[in-house]
C-alpha cells in the first residue's frame, strides 16, 4: 500500500502527515513562545522549523512501519491562494518537500496553507465530497478571519474566492490578546475556552459589521475595559468568544441570503471551540473539522496531495 506526505510548517506549528489507504497519520509541534509574548518573527519562525522539522518526520516515519512506498510530497506553499501570498515559515517545508521528492524521484505538488485547513476540515467530517459542488469556507485563525467562495477546479481541485473577512482583528489575534490580558498562556484558546466555560454571564452583542465584513478590534478594547472594572476573569473570556460568535454569525447570516445557502464548513484553529461550535452548528447547520484537524495541521496537504497524484496517474 502506498503513501504519501505532507508538510506544513505555519507560523506556530511544524506538521507532517501521512495519507495511506484513506488514513492520516500525523506529528506537529508548536513552536516555542517566550512566557508573556504574543507570536514569534518570522525569522524566528523559520529557525525553529528548521530544527524541529527533522525530528517530526523522524517521529512519522518511526511510527508508520516500513510498509508501503511514498509515491508523492506535498506542502503548503503560501498562507492563500492568491500571487501576493506569502511568508517565509512555509519556505522550510517546501524546501524540505521538494529534496525529499526529488530523493525519492516522485512527484512534488504545493498548495496553499488555506486549502490544507479545508481539505483537513473536510476529511475529519467525512465531506470531502463538498469539493464537488460550490460551498462557503470560513477560516479562523490568529492570521485569518476570512470566508470564501469554494468551487471546484479540475488543475487546482478547486478555487477559493474571499467573499468576507474581517477588517482589522483576526479571530485568533483576538483570543490571544485578552488570554494575555488574563495571563494565559500563548496560544491561548483552550486556556480562554476551560476559563470561559466556567462563566454563566449573559451579554447583548451587538457585532461591528460592514455588509458581510466584521470588525473585531472592539472586541479587544471591551475586554479590558471589563478587566479593569473588575469583571471576572472568566466573563472576560465568555465575552471574547461570544462577541466572536456573534461577528461569524453576522458574516454567516449574510452569505447566506447572498449565496442562497450554500453550505458552510468552518475551519482553522479558532473553531475547535466549543461555544462557537454548537452555536454554528445548531443554527446553520455547519459542519466543522474535529478538533485535532482545527489547528494548523499537515492533514489537509497530505490529502491534497493524494488526489492530486491520482490525478496525475
Amino acid at each position: 500500500m502506498h503513501k504519501v506526505l505532507g508538510i506544513d510548517t505555519s507560523n506556530y506549528t511544524t506538521s507532517a502527515a501521512l495519507y495511506t489507504g484513506g488514513k492520516i497519520r500525523q506529528e506537529k509541534q508548536l513552536l516555542p513562545v517566550r512566557k508573556g509574548e504574543l507570536g514569534l518573527r518570522q525569522s524566528d519562525a523559520v529557525f525553529h522549523h528548521v530544527q524541529q522539522l527533522p525530528q517530526i518526520l523522524e517521529r512519522l516515519f518511526h511510527g508508520a512501519g516500513g510498509e508501503g512506498a511514498i509515491e508523492a510530497v506535498g506542502a503548503s506553499a503560501r498562507p492563500r491562494d492568491q500571487e501576493d501570498s506569502y511568508m517565509p515559515c512555509f519556505t522550510v517545508g517546501i524546501g524540505t518537500a521538494k529534496a525529499v521528492a526529488t530523493a525519492l524521484s516522485v512527484p512534488f505538488f504545493s498548495f496553499s496553507h488555506q486549502a490544507g485547513h479545508i481539505a483537513a476540515a473536510l476529511y475529519s467530517a467525512g465531506k470531502l465530497s463538498f469539493l464537488q459542488e460550490p460551498f462557503l469556507a470560513f477560516h479562523v485563525s490568529g492570521g485569518t478571519t476570512e470566508a470564501v467562495r469554494v468551487t471546484p477546479d479540475r488543475e487546482h481541485l478547486f478555487q477559493a474566492e474571499i467573499v468576507a473577512r474581517s477588517l482589522d482583528l483576526k479571530g485568533g489575534q483576538a483570543v490571544d490578546r485578552v488570554g494575555g490580558m488574563l495571563g494565559l498562556p500563548f496560544p491561548a484558546g483552550k486556556f480562554l475556552e476551560e476559563l470561559a466555560l466556567q462563566s454563566d454571564a449573559s451579554f447583548k452583542i451587538r457585532p461591528s459589521m460592514k455588509g458581510a465584513d466584521c470588525s473585531l478590534s472592539g472586541v479587544e478594547n471591551q475586554c479590558r475595559k471589563m478587566l479593569d472594572h473588575g469583571s471576572p476573569q472568566e466573563d472576560v473570556a465568555r465575552y471574547c468568544l461570544l462577541s466572536i460568535l456573534a461577528a461569524l454569525d453576522g458574516m454567516a447570516s449574510a452569505l447566506q441570503k447572498e449565496y442562497g445557502g450554500l453550505p458552510m464548513l468552518f475551519a482553522g484553529g479558532v473553531m475547535s471551540n466549543r461555544l462557537i461550535r454548537e452555536a454554528l452548528t445548531e443554527k446553520y447547520g455547519a459542519v466543522f473539522a474535529e478538533p485535532a484537524f482545527s489547528s494548523d495541521n499537515a492533514a489537509g496537504i497530505a490529502v491534497l496531495t493524494e488526489m492530486k497524484r491520482c490525478g496525475a496517474c
